[in-house]
């Protein structure tokens, strides 16, 4: 057992290390962290020169449907040098245009120990859609004297394994021009696990703590160039541009890579490579030339990865085919296997449906928590909350969760409730519920090292908790005070965790709680860089550095995996974790951490969501106001204006912070506050049927402009607007004060202003006057937005309320849109019940129909209504309706856009047809 720090430690020790750690919120502290220069396997890499690897393929096979080789290397030049054993190299292809390479040490080598692969994250139905390859071509290829492999992908793709040098590449099979490669520059370098021997210092040493490296170095480097690209994107999670920068090359000083480490860093500063809380090593390729490809390293080690600006490689005397531009970059791992996925697009939704078939479709949410989320550190008793909620009510603003952050527990114990300040916890919940609301706490993965506890006495005994080096239990620090941490690589222990959250186990609970997982990096205090030391030992022996990026994506399964156990497998969970990684996307939301209330951290918002929602994450936000410091009211209120936007809407605050609920800040402000957060409330139906939209493939409900518009070249590198769905875009007031804002409005059709209805043309930027009423937002022509007008308390109140449909027409007079419903809470909709409509205008006539199989259509029914239909761009002549098959007319009326908002002028507007939103209908305009 570990050394226990005694709990009777003074409370003047205690304090001290809280006070140092807390002072450091008041500013980012680089030195704490490790730059490039510091990490010794980025800076082994980093200094390598173009074309140092001397691998070569040998002994290539088809073997167990895939293509495999044996990586060899010249033998060395002198005796001191050491012999590199061969490496397997395997080659498959998967059905929908994914290529995956694995690259390993040869278990019947007797390497030291299996190097780690991670489990959990590539779908088991992955694996059911492999293409079972029957043999191969050999060609010669760039003057090689010596042939190349060639295997099928899909139609006009495929993949060319070069023998020597060694080489991978993916190419289209009209023109043979490249789409992806690996170690086309030769940088591939494989550090093998070695057997230390007397004299080998392997140690490694920072800020006064030390890694043993106790199978010495062991990082993997390589070369990926994405051709025919003009920007690259993803690799989150970074507070800078959402076109990735060159971090190497000609005219770019000292920079570091882009690191992903998850770490718990305060008060992260914007436009900075520094690694965040959560690390998806999956990056795209786009340009206007050829469109979009992907390149996916599932490796849960620390990675570094550099940008190669153009010219990086000017010296090396290498050539690579050119056929447009091509964007080199350099992956760089601590430790892991190669297990690489190159997605072929074309299209940029198509990568995204390639990777998401690898790591999973983001959840399906329950509806309420696509609405608006309350919170703070912390509300600080029965009374507070009481207070808070019935201010809503007060001021008329909707909102659906309240929040409860660590000072709700017992002594941060987690599971537990200060029964002082929160003495009738259920009785709290309940009442909560009685409105349609909910309530969310918070429970970290540190569990406080107190005899007293039962669950640590339990992790304890049964020897649950993550070791050191030495193989006690691990001891660090985090808000408790002297804490272990649950293994959660292991099954057993994330299953023994999941029962935690039942409503006999967790005491005070209602199935109205919902859970927030925030420190999962893991944060440890006084640990390297603030979390857990790299030579910790998981389950099977696994060191903390190979699975690191991970530990808080097992975290978060395991929480959300116990909410479906608590409501019998029947209510879907919903889980926000601070920490994340691939496949993160299956369990829950995350959010964008501990930003300050400032402009400039407002607008690092935009790119730091698309670029989550581009990697898999869609559900994902900011802390509308910004976590740290007090926001001055403008930018609070414009906040709040691109918030409303977010995937995931939430307002939290630092406990150092001001009040800063919307009614706080003048009758005025309240009313824009207010009127944000209805905004996001009327697009609910929208917002609900782009996260089924994401469900099924992967596409992200908050999308960068380029995604709808992959060929207009202005949209590549634009960070401050953003596509909602298909149908609208939006672009945030990023400066206090501002008169004007400059809006491009990209394609050939024309836009609505969503709330004035005035068309403005695409394909041109527009210079607009800004009010402190809204933030530029747009219909698209040709598209139709389902919206509910009604407003309630919470969502859960306007489930019976009757909808509205903005029809926004194109040049042609034609306009399409989706609406999906279903029971909002279970997981029958897995079993068909729902009710999924498609709506086409088109030569004056909406049209409803089904998009649910036949088999499905009786398993969930709706008795809510259309009450009104609102045409955008349609002349005002008409006067009546003919709603079919019922053989009845509805009255046409100019009318307003927004029933309670500001002036607009009068649109066509179809009142009442009360057409059964479940039904088959047309309604023709006379």
């Amino acid at each position: 057992m570990a050394p226990n720090i005694n709990p009777t430690l003074p409370l003047l020790l205690l304090l001290l290390l809280f006070t140092l750690h807390l002072s450091s919120v008041s500013a980012w502290k680089k030195e704490e962290f490790r730059t490039c220069n510091q990490t010794p396997f980025c800076k082994r890499a980093r200094s390598r020169k173009p074309h140092s690897s001397s691998l070569f393929a040998t002994d290539v096979a088809i073997l167990d449907g895939a293509l495999t080789a044996n990586l060899r290397q010249p033998p060395p030049e002198s005796p001191d040098q050491d012999q590199i054993k061969p490496l397997l190299f395997t080659l498959s292809v998967n059905q929908n245009g994914v290529v995956r390479v694995k690259i390993d040490e040869d278990p019947s080598l007797d390497p030291p120990k299996k190097r780690f692969e991670v489990p959990d994250v590539v779908l088991p139905e992955f694996e059911s859609t492999k293409l079972w390859l029957q043999r191969f071509q050999t060609e010669t290829v760039d003057g090689d004297s010596g042939p190349s492999s060639v295997v099928y992908v899909a139609d006009g793709y495929e993949a060319v394994l070069r023998h020597n040098p060694f080489e991978v590449y993916v190419r289209e099979k009209q023109g043979k021009r490249r789409v992806l490669s690996l170690n086309s520059h030769g940088l591939f370098d494989f550090e093998q696990l070695r057997v230390k021997q007397e004299g080998d210092d392997w140690e490694e040493r920072f800020k006064g703590h030390t890694d043993v490296r106790p199978y010495g170095p062991q990082s993997i480097s390589f070369d990926v160039s994405f051709f025919d690209a003009d920007f690259v994107y993803g690799i989150p999670e970074h507070a800078s541009s959402f076109a990735l920068r060159p971090t190497r090359g000609p005219g770019v000083d000292d920079s570091e890579p882009y690191r992903l480490f998850n770490l718990d860093v305060f008060e992260y500063i914007h436009d900075s490579p520094f690694g965040l809380y959560g690390s998806i090593p999956f990056m795209l390729g786009h340009g206007k030339a050829r469109g979009t490809s992907g390149f996916f390293w599932l490796n849960a080690a620390e990675m570094q990865i550099d940008v190669l600006g153009s010219g990086w490689d000017a010296e090396s005397g290498i050539l690579l085919p050119e056929s447009g531009g091509r964007i080199d970059t350099l992956w760089m791992s601590e430790a892991g296997i190669v297990d690489t996925f190159f997605f072929i697009g074309p299209g940029p939704k198509d990568v995204v449906r390639q990777y998401t078939s690898v790591t999973g479709t983001p959840a399906m949410p329950q509806l309420f928590s696509t609405a608006y989320h309350q919170c703070r550190w912390n509300y600080r008793d029965e009374e507070d909350v009481e207070n808070v909620d019935s201010k809503f009510d007060e001021h008329d603003i909707p909102y659906d969760v309240l929040w409860l952050d660590i000072e709700h527990t017992d002594g941060k114990r987690y599971f537990t409730w200060d029964r002082v300040l929160f003495p009738n916890p259920e009785q709290m919940q309940n009442k909560l519920a009685a409105k349609g609301r909910h309530m969310v706490t918070i429970v970290d993965p540190h569990i406080k090292r107190d005899e007293s506890f039962h669950l640590h006495k339990e992790a304890t005994s049964k020897g649950y908790y993550v070791k050191d080096a030495t193989g006690k239990d691990y001891d660090g620090w985090c808000w408790p005070g002297s804490s272990s941490y649950p293994d959660m690589l292991n099954p057993e222990i994330r299953s023994w965790w999941s029962e935690k959250f039942s409503l006999k186990n967790y005491v005070g609970s209602t199935p109205w709680l919902y859970i927030w997982n925030d420190m999962n990096e893991p944060s440890v205090f006084n640990g390297p860089e603030v979390t857990m030391p790299r030579d910790a030992l998981h389950y099977g022996g696994v060191e903390h550095r190979e699975l690191h990026n991970a530990y808080g994506y097992y975290f978060h399964m395991a929480t959300s995996d116990g909410l479906v156990k608590r409501g019998d497998g029947k209510d879907r969970p919903f889980v926000l974790s601070r920490a994340f990684f691939s496949g993160s996307q299956r369990y829950g939301a995350v959010w964008t951490g501990d930003n300050t209330a400032d402009w400039d951290q407002l607008r690092v918002s935009v790119p730091m969501i698309l670029t989550l929602g581009l990697t898999g994450m869609t559900f994902s936000g900011a802390d509308v106001g910004g976590f740290f410091g007090n926001p001055e009211t403008e930018l609070l209120v414009r906040w709040y204006q691109l918030g409303a936007y977010y995937p995931f809407f939430r307002a939290h605050a630092h406990h150092d912070t001001k009040r800063r609920e919307p009614w706080l800040f003048g009758e005025r402000n309240t009313e824009l506050m207010r009127d944000a957060i209805h905004t996001r409330y009327a697009l609910l139906p929208y917002f609900y049927t782009l996260f089924r939209e994401a469900n099924t493939s992967g596409v992200p409900v908050m999308r960068p402009l380029w995604m709808e518009f992959p060929s207009d070249k202005a949209t590549f590198s634009n960070d401050e607007a953003f596509m909602v769905g298909n149908s609208l875009l939006v672009q945030g007031i990023y400066t206090e004060q501002v008169k004007h804002a400059s809006v491009y409005l990209p394609g050939g059709q024309s836009w609505y202003d969503l709330r004035t209805g005035i068309i403005y043309k695409g394909g041109t930027a527009h210079k607009l006057e800004v009010s402190e009423e809204t933030i530029p937002a747009f219909q698209r022509a040709g598209t139709i937005i389902p919206r509910k007008d009604r407003y309630r308390r919470s969502s859960t109140q306007m489930a019976n309320d009757p909808y509205t449909l903005v029809i926004a027409l194109n040049g042609s007079h034609a306009a399409e849109g989706e609406l999906y419903i279903d029971d909002g809470k279970s997981f029958e909709f897995k079993q068909g019940a729902y009710i999924h409509r498609h709506f086409v205008f088109s030569d004056g006539k909406l049209t409803s129909s089904s998009l649910v199989p036949n088999a499905g259509r009786t398993l969930f029914s709706s008795a809510c209504v259309i009450e009104r239909i609102i045409v955008l761009g349609h002349s005002s002549g008409p006067k009546n309706a003919l709603i079919e098959p019922s053989n009845r007319k509805a009255e046409i009326e100019l009318g307003p856009l927004w029933l309670r908002r500001g002036k607009s002028a009068p649109v066509l507007t179809i009142r009442r047809p009360n057409v059964p939103v479940a039904d088959d209908w047309t309604i023709k305009i006379l």
